[in-house]
């Protein structure tokens, strides 16, 4: 029996038609980082007395099945997550060219079944009920640029064999880069941003009952939530005259590479608090802006996601 390598780990998931239950086909293998899924159930130690002053057998406690899964922010793939997380888009297309439009605040979200495989063991854990909570996305002018998403699922089986995953569609990867990425404050770009990071959240709440298996029945959306910051240097007070009066604008967070690919992430209104400009040196000064994004009264949503590449539909 061969050990298991990171380097040949699978992951393949589709969407499911009934929650926490496995479809029997559509599974797609999606490119990952790193995997912190897994169903894991802990042991609560014994409190009897008067049997002496060794321990008694432990007892199992509930499961759970939450985690960090780091994804790379691709053409293709993303969409994929975009959907866990918004619901399906909106799709348009002009020849070859597909527009995906995601938007926050849907009623009903959907759930994926994921399997993590490691053909060297054999062990194919597939995870059921997965939902998406948080995703978090950092942006600098170099670097490879990833997503890290924070998922709950319900549980999870082991098998041997990948069997409905065993022959996941594949997309071609096509990653979009650090160097790709600008800040856009009412559709003018912003030149001096340093940094920036952004969460989006559904704040899903665990629907904790009694059951027989010690699982959770499900995970409910609760308030969408985006949040995050911007560092910039300080050369103007456009910024800091937005945050003073208290007025909100929409922050644009995008990857382009052309016209036919690209990924726009909008905070539609975006509010800014009051920031201090610090000065601690002789170099240039920067100002930190800890924003939050509140619903737009005129589209009524807080986010839209907009995926711009070959795929048909997600």
């Amino acid at each position: 029996m061969a050990r298991a390598r990171g380097a040949n780990a699978i992951m393949a998931a589709a969407f499911e038609t009934t929650y926490g239950t496995p479809p029997s086909t559509g599974f797609a293998k999606l490119p990952f980082v790193s995997s912190q899924l897994g169903e894991e159930q802990g042991l609560l130690e014994s409190d009897l007395l008067g049997y002496g002053r060794e321990p008694l057998p432990p007892t199992k406690d509930v499961a759970n099945n939450d985690g960090d899964v780091v994804v790379p922010i691709d053409l293709r793939n993303f969409g994929t997550w975009l959907k866990l997380y918004f619901g399906a888009p909106t799709s348009t297309a002009a020849s070859d060219v597909h527009t995906h439009e995601f938007h926050s605040g849907a009623q009903q979200l959907p759930s994926m079944s994921v399997q993590i495989g490691m053909p060297e063991v054999p062990s194919y854990g597939m995870n059921f009920g997965v939902r998406g909570n948080t995703m978090r996305v950092a942006m600098q002018r170099s670097g490879l640029l990833t997503a890290t998403l924070g998922l709950i699922a319900q549980g999870e089986t082991k098998a041997a064999v990948p069997g409905a995953a065993a022959s996941p569609s594949e997309a071609v990867i096509e990653r979009f880069a650090q160097a790709q990425g600008s800040v856009s404050r009412n559709g003018i770009a912003l030149g001096t941003v340093v940094s920036s990071e952004f969460t989006y959240s559904n704040q899903l709440e665990k629907v904790e009952v009694l059951r027989a298996d010690g699982r959770i029945a499900d995970a409910d959306a609760g308030m969408v939530m985006m949040s995050g910051q911007i560092v910039v240097r300080f050369d103007s007070t456009t910024l800091l005259d937005q945050a003073t009066n208290g007025t909100p604008c929409e922050l644009d967070f995008g990857w382009t590479t052309d016209a036919s690919r690209s990924l726009i992430i909008k905070g539609h209104s975006v509010f800014l608090p009051k920031a201090k400009t610090p000065v601690t040196g002789p170099n240039g000064v920067q100002a930190t802006f800890a924003w939050q994004a509140a619903k737009d009264p005129t589209l009524g949503r807080t986010v839209t996601a907009i995926l711009v590449n070959d795929v048909e539909g997600y």
